[in-house]
């Protein structure tokens, strides 16, 4: 046995002793310092093979000692012949080879960078489009009523008259009790003129009816068959609008997933249409 090995198992023996001196057992040590049972017992026997080697031995030795209130520094300089520091600059070295590529592996990072410059520019379109149509919704302005075009007003005005003039909610019996006419048989003539003005009656139901419910603010635009507008406005939440005309309509609405919208009394799914909180659709 070499100087070295002697001075080696001599910091095991003086670890035991310093270890019983202060009535701690092998399991005692073990759990203090977070080491196995068996890594304790080897370094106290000098069995330094069965230890990791280097730094880890090495630290091992120190905290030992530093636990036993012993010269740690003292006791690792003793034990280092036996457990040789490892090779920094082999270490170095190693890290600094260059990691070999092969080509299936070149051509596979290529296919991967492909893919995701794809699904960049993929997600860049969805963004560009996404704020082209809320740039094009905010833009969009609403007509005053006092701006709406002639024929607009005369047809509201029509309407207006129209629902002003309609003969109040009268049952059949009461009006029968207080006006009976006189029914004189129509001739034939009278019937023939009838007939082209229950044709022009028959012809006037070309319009329809559009009906809204809004549930949330929402800017509407209605043009109807002659392109021009029958509605541009922004609605309150809360409200309601109707239009009447002549199919077929093009509507664009604004946060259209608040808006309940009826056909003639046919209720429209407007999920379909709907692209940013924009849908723009026709009706015929």
């Amino acid at each position: 046995m070499t100087d070295s090995d002697e001075a080696a198992a001599g910091v095991g023996e003086e670890l035991a002793r310093a270890r019983a001196a202060h009535g701690l057992s092998v399991a005692d040590v073990a759990q203090q310092l977070k080491f196995a049972a068996r890594q304790i017992e080897a370094l106290e026997q000098g069995r330094f093979d069965e230890l990791p080697t280097g730094t880890f031995a090495r630290g091992m030795v120190r905290a030992y000692g530093r636990l036993l209130k012993l010269d740690a520094e003292a006791l690792v300089g003793r034990m280092a012949a036996r457990v040789a520091a490892p090779d920094n600059a082999e270490a170095v070295a190693s890290a600094r080879r260059p990691i070999p590529i092969t080509d299936h592996a070149r051509r596979t990072n290529l296919v991967y960078a492909a893919l995701s410059v794809a699904i960049l520019g993929v997600i860049a379109a969805v963004a560009f489009e996404w704020q082209r149509e809320r740039a094009n919704a905010a833009r969009l302005s609403f007509v005053p009523a006092a701006q709406a075009p002639l024929e607009q007003r005369r047809d509201a005005a029509a309407n207006i008259s129209a629902s002003a003039v309609t003969p109040p909610n009268i049952s059949p019996l009461a009006a029968a009790e207080a006006f009976q006419p006189v029914q004189i048989p129509p001739s034939a003539d009278a019937r023939q003129a009838a007939e082209p003005g229950a044709a022009s009656g028959t012809a006037s139901e070309g319009r329809h009816r559009i009906s809204m419910r809004f549930e949330r603010e929402s800017w509407v635009q209605i043009r109807g068959a002659d392109g021009k507008p029958l509605l541009s406005q922004l609605n309150p939440a809360g409200s309601e609008r109707t239009v009447e005309g002549k199919a077929p309509f093009a509507i664009i609405i604004g946060n259209a997933q608040h808006v309940r919208l009826s056909y003639d009394d046919r209720q429209i799914d407007l999920t379909p249409h709907v692209k940013v909180e924009v849908a723009r659709f026709t009706l015929d």
